[in-house]
């Protein structure tokens, strides 16, 4: 299927100018008709055969730039989704400007958290998409009622945390990878404090046995010994959620790190020491982790039967990038 991509832009209530502006790149599966409007605009029609799109907001880590998602968001258009990447760069830590998913530390805190919104550019974003179905190349054909909120460390727990039906109830699964619920001493959680997640949708969580931004600083920040570098992931499955609906899963994946799921890190900016070297081949991690993606997407939000048997066959079947594998 072909993939084509527009930019977008949306402003943030209540933030001060020039970080009140986030920055979207937005991918859809696409269709070519060699028509004179596309040939002199460059902009190509949405392929209606599988509309309405469900949508995927991918939240991205702290200071890690949209377009290294962009293979998993061309992966997902292939299979019918609309996929949005977005940056913004604000003053979301004191004292520091950076690229950020969007992280409402003020909702974070003991006394508040889980009573309100954590991702703070999610209210723009689903006011954009509103938006985008009324008018432009995807009008009418967006799926509202179907969004899937995925992530990457930082922004992987802002998609658990906030597939809540009682902040935003058009969200319908979340999936994450490197990321965990893990109290931060500095805010008052006592420590090793894994805080709890909502637990009403299907949600992916996926780990790497290499990941060293789960090892390094979890004495400091979090009050927990160094341990094994899944071992957050681990205990966010087992204590943030109680599960049962058999839609929950823990994928924890052989000799992948922190930096898997980008297509490459800037060690301009991620201090690379900071993280484990991978022992498997970046391209076949990733493969991987798109797929597990994809069908559980298919799966559990585009309730498709025959993506439910690839999954479990996925999963349960031997694999030696696939350490561990848990449901509840």
């Amino acid at each position: 299927m072909t993939v084509r991509a527009f930019f977008e832009a949306a402003k943030v209530e209540g933030v001060q100018s020039p970080y009140d502006t986030i920055h979207l790149k937005i991918l859809y599966p696409a269709q070519i008709t060699g028509s004179q409007i596309e040939k002199s605009t460059g902009i190509e029609p949405a392929n209606p055969e599988n509309a309405p799109f469900p949508v995927v907001i991918l939240f991205n880590g702290f200071n890690c730039d949209a377009q290294q998602y962009q293979w998993l968001a061309v992966k997902l258009a292939e299979r019918g989704l609309v996929v949005v990447l977005f940056n913004w760069i604000a003053k979301n830590l004191p004292g520091v400007i950076s690229l950020t998913p969007g992280i409402d530390l003020e909702k974070m805190k003991p006394t508040i958290y889980r009573t309100a919104p954590t991702a703070s550019a999610l209210p723009a974003l689903l006011a954009k998409l509103e938006q985008l179905q009324n008018q432009g190349i995807l009008a009418g054909m967006l799926d509202l009622q179907r969004i899937i909120l995925g992530g990457h460390s930082a922004g992987g727990r802002l998609s658990m945390e906030n597939a809540d039906p009682r902040f935003f109830p058009e969200v319908a699964a979340s999936f994450s990878y490197g990321a965990s619920t893990r109290g931060v001493l500095m805010m008052g959680y006592e420590p090793g404090t894994i805080l709890p997640l909502p637990d009403s949708l299907p949600l992916l969580l996926m780990g790497g046995t290499r990941d060293g931004f789960m090892v390094n600083n979890s004495t400091e920040l979090y009050g927990l010994s160094r341990g094994d570098a899944s071992t957050p992931v681990i205990r966010t499955f087992q204590e943030a959620i109680a599960g049962g609906r058999n839609d929950t899963y823990l994928v924890i994946l052989e000799g992948a790190n922190h930096f898997s799921i980008v297509d490459e890190s800037d060690s301009t900016i991620v201090r690379p020491s900071l993280d484990l070297e991978a022992t498997q081949p970046q391209e076949n991690l990733r493969l991987l982790m798109g797929e597990i993606i994809s069908l559980f997407i298919d799966t559990h939000v585009r309730h498709q039967p025959e993506a439910s048997q690839l999954l479990e066959q996925l999963l349960n079947t031997a694999n030696p990038l696939i350490k561990s594998f848990e449901r509840k």
